[in-house]
């Protein structure tokens, strides 16, 4: 992860979830996370909804230079990108795996700018309360950005993370197996084990 707001972000999710699958949406603590906020945002994993946008920080909504608070989220992809979003949202909520994404934009002068996206999946009681909570921040601020919108988004490289994705990558002869406080993995290193522990603010 390039960005600030998406290392710091993954760190409290990391702390957060323990050895679940994803921390729950209730325990998230928007003071916790402040200084990530204006470039963190909120989404339903409502397919049928195209994943609209609950809550969205200061910095993501001066990206499209308006209130994104509602709009689906998959609209502001370019055409050719909107079948791998729709389709990394799908595993994150079916499998609790999230993403780490290049994208890329232009304003409507032809400029372009580069930006880091990540989804994290959050997890819910209730299936129809399912969330995921990501970033969208600039790898680099040019002078017009918040001046000028920019247009639709293009998905570049990406790479997928989170617990279960762990699990598939982990060799069958370093499977772990418990013991009193400690991961002991056959043939490797003995490791502490990790303890295991709805939106943001309570309103999404």
């Amino acid at each position: 992860m390039k960005h600030a707001a998406s290392r710091e972000l993954y760190a409290y999710w990391e702390a957060k979830r323990g050895t679940r699958r994803a921390p729950e949406r209730a325990e998230i603590e928007p003071g916790a996370i402040r200084g990530v906020l204006s470039d963190a945002f909120i989404l339903a994993l409502d397919r049928n909804g195209g994943h609209p946008v609950r809550l969205a920080g200061t910095r993501v909504c001066a990206l499209f230079g308006r209130e994104i608070k509602g709009e689906p989220f998959v609209d502001f992809w370019a055409a050719s990108s909107r079948p791998t979003v729709e389709g990394l949202l799908s595993i994150l909520a079916d499998e609790c795996t999230g993403t780490v994404a290049g994208v890329t934009a232009q304003n409507g002068d032809g400029e372009s700018i580069d930006l880091e996206l990540l989804l994290l999946p959050l997890g819910v009681r209730r299936p129809s309360f399912a969330r995921t909570i990501g970033v969208l921040a600039p790898l680099k601020v040019p002078p017009w950005l918040g001046a000028t919108p920019i247009g639709a988004l293009t998905l570049g490289g990406r790479r997928h993370i989170g617990a279960e994705l762990e699990k598939r990558l982990l060799p069958r002869f370093m499977a772990p197996r418990g013991r009193r406080g400690l991961m002991v993995y056959d043939g490797g290193k003995v490791e502490p084990a990790r303890a295991g522990n709805e939106d943001g603010p309570s309103a999404a």
